[in-house]
């Protein structure tokens, strides 16, 4: 019978019967009478034993005849071969079992074929594979099983069952290299001790096989199917055809895994569906951090497979694909994907040729159109405060279409939205500080002042400049902003780098020095590099505190420990030199950085003591916003007592501005606990307060001078 008279039969059967649209694919049914023509064959055999025995076995005795039997091996394949051939009676069955092998072999399209093609099934695999997939299809051949099997506690397919079933002797049906085995395509349970292992289909090839596709159970909460959204224009869909088409259409079997990097939500995994969909193929999306621990071997064969049964390509995410081996054993999908962040590699694996995609940034007018297209209300808003946020956040396409899906209504809630999308993405590495001041609260040298400004005018200026190629050409390192305040501790260094921050509407984070030195050797570099390029693509003002502990001297080689310590800082050198964001690094000790490193920065701020003018201006900004309307005039001056004694604390004691902001504070809950106004004694107290922290106190002159009387 051919597989043609087979479907002719079929569509016959279905003008005449309504009901049998609900048949099986004919290919299937070849299946099932093949089992059972077998099963006819077996049936005789055994009766014709059993005959012999008079006795049709039975399951709960054992005969004298059953015993004789059995030792003179009269059930053996070779005898049960020869009587099956030299029956006469059986000559139609077995022209009917070769008619349905050959309708069997001659298919080419069902997906039965489909699956002896994809995984070189063949032979003994293809019997053990159709009894299985006959047994799920007719549970009723469960009682024939165990007939066959002379066991009513065999209801299921063994080994024995297909050696004499499809007359393989006692060769054995089964082996670790066979691709039933190696795919999961067939599953081995061990049943109770003395009982023949249990072999059956999975449950996904099994609905597979009967035309119903679907994933993976254990592949469910782990991967999804990504869509092909429209791409960004500067996105590299064509380069990535080109490398894969290089090695899949050539006729070589070539293997590709197409490294896709870039931070999170910048597309990724959108520009792997859309090289897929170029090559006809959804895309499989896989969280390798989903897969517990112990199981990703199992999850990334069983991700191998539903890729060839449903020609779809595969994209990998996560950490744990980069920790644990990939299968050798199994040959893998052609079309893989990888999704990775800026600067991350992966082992190369057995199989594959890896080729590397960075996704560009979005460029100034890429970012504005974005955020009108995903955003329309932002056609509404305040056109400067909109183009800080496009000019001052690098967000990505995701984080956008994030921010639409919170239906976030003002520029404000974009902005902050943004900013805390970053925020965790440091981890304990820095901390975030806060950033409530002004430019009004910093009180410095003109000098100073003006340094600032020129760094503050650069940072909200950078993202266009750069953006010119010509500039870029000259500059291919060295793009990033960065600053080093120097100077005595309390001199508004720290203030100065939160008030840049809160100016800028960025998000500032301070590096905590104990999550980066270590007496380790190049330990502190790799803590360092960590730092940088998680925060390269974040829109933040990196503050490195103490920072001539990380960019101290070069010392001269005595030792291995030396030279060793030497590359440490040539390292950190280029590291931060590569670094394209905002950094502030702020040292009590100036002149113990580097003078390689001094170099390199182009602004650099001396932050000095303030002088008696600055004093008395610093005085009077922390009482008037500490102490409020209790000390000053209807037009919100200080009144005069108190401003006469503060020119004279301004010009005889000398503090940084740290030192008189906690004066103030010390003084004003003085006042409050002896239930007084704001009085020279209290602020004296104060004073003495911060100076006792440096080891003195106010000396009597000092005192007298600052008597009420004093001229």
């Amino acid at each position: 019978m051919s597989l043609h008279s087979a479907n002719l039969m079929m569509d016959s059967a279905r003008q005449q019967d309504p009901a049998r649209d609900m048949q099986l694919d004919p290919v299937l049914d070849l299946v099932l009478s093949r089992i059972r023509l077998k099963a006819r064959c077996r049936v005789s055999w055994l009766r014709h034993l059993w005959s012999q025995e008079d006795s049709a076995g039975n399951p709960h005795a054992i005969t004298h005849a059953e015993i004789d039997t059995l030792l003179a091996d009269r059930d053996s394949p070779e005898a049960e071969a020869r009587w099956l051939y030299s029956n006469s009676r059986l000559t139609d069955i077995f022209k009917e079992i070769e008619g349905v092998e050959h309708a069997l072999a001659d298919d080419r399209h069902s997906r039965l074929s489909r699956l002896y093609r994809i995984f070189a099934i063949e032979n003994e695999d293809a019997d053990l594979l159709q009894a299985c997939l006959a047994l799920r299809i007719d549970p009723s051949l469960a009682r024939i099983f165990a007939y066959l099997q002379d066991h009513n506690r065999l209801p299921y397919v063994t080994r024995d069952l297909i050696r004499r079933l499809f007359g393989y002797g006692r060769n054995s049906t089964w082996h670790s290299e066979s691709p039933l085995h190696v795919w999961n395509l067939v599953h081995a349970t061990d049943m109770a001790p003395g009982e023949p292992v249990l072999y059956s289909i999975d449950p996904l090839i099994y609905n597979w096989v009967m035309g119903n596709s679907s994933l993976d159970s254990l592949l469910v909460g782990k991967a999804a199917i990504c869509e092909p959204l429209p791409a960004l224009q500067t996105w590299p869909v064509k380069d990535a055809v080109a490398l894969i088409g290089r090695h899949v259409n050539d006729g070589s079997g070539g293997r590709v895994r197409l490294v896709i990097s870039g931070p999170k939500r910048c597309g990724r995994h959108t520009l792997a569906a859309i090289v897929a969909a170029e090559f006809g193929m959804p895309l499989l999306a896989i969280d390798s951090d989903r897969i517990a621990a112990g199981r990703w071997e199992n999850i990334y064969i069983r991700a191998q497979r539903q890729a060839f049964l449903d020609r779809t390509a595969l994209c990998w995410s996560g950490n744990v694909m980069a920790k644990e081996p990939w299968n050798a054993h199994v040959a893998p999908f052609p079309i893989q994907f990888l999704v990775l962040e800026t600067g991350e590699t992966i082992p190369r694996q057995p199989f594959f040729i890896d080729h590397r995609l960075e996704i560009p940034d979005l460029g100034l007018d890429e970012r504005r159109q974005l955020w009108q297209r995903y955003v329309p209300q932002s056609a509404a808003w305040n056109t400067e405060n909109f183009e800080r946020l496009v000019s001052q956040h690098r967000v990505t396409v995701g984080e956008i279409a994030a921010a639409a899906a919170r239906q976030i209504q003002t520029v404000t809630g974009a902005e902050s939205f943004v900013r805390e999308s970053a925020r965790h993405r440091l981890g304990d590495l820095a901390q975030l500080l806060a950033c409530p001041f002004r430019w009004e609260d910093l009180i410095l040298p003109n000098r100073i002042g003006e340094i600032l400004k020129d760094f503050l005018y650069e940072a909200r200026e950078r993202a266009a400049f750069w953006e010119q190629d010509r500039v870029r050409r000259l500059f291919p390192q060295g793009r990033g902003l960065m600053a080093l305040f120097t100077g005595p501790p309390g001199t508004g260094k720290t203030l100065a780098a939160q008030v840049i921050a809160a100016e800028l509407g960025l998000d500032l984070f301070r590096i905590a020095l104990s999550a980066v030195v270590s007496k380790y050797v190049g330990e502190t570099s790799k803590n360092l590099e960590r730092i940088l390029s998680r925060a390269q693509r974040l829109d933040i003002v990196l503050l490195f505190d103490e920072a001539d502990a990380l960019f101290g001297k070069r010392t001269e080689i005595r030792d291995a420990h030396d030279r060793f310590a030497n590359t440490d800082t040539n390292y950190l050198l280029q590291a931060l030199e590569d670094y394209q964001g905002i950094a502030i690094l702020s040292t009590n000790k100036k002149s113990n950085i580097d003078e390689g490193f001094i170099r390199r920065i182009r602004y650099v701020a001396e932050f000095p003591r303030p002088d008696e003018e600055q004093r008395f201006d610093l005085w009077q900004h922390m009482i008037r916003e500490m102490a409020g309307n209790g000390v000053l005039t209807p037009n919100g001056e200080i009144n005069g007592p108190l401003r006469g004694q503060i020119e004279k604390i301004a010009k005889i004691i000398e503090m940084t501005g740290a030192q008189i902001k906690y004066a103030v504070l010390a003084a004003l809950f003085k006042a409050r606990r002896d239930k007084s106004s704001l009085s020279m004694g209290n602020l004296l107290h104060g004073i003495d307060r911060e100076l006792m922290k440096e080891g003195r106190v106010l000396t009597q002159r000092e005192k007298e001078r600052l008597q009420p009387n004093d001229s």
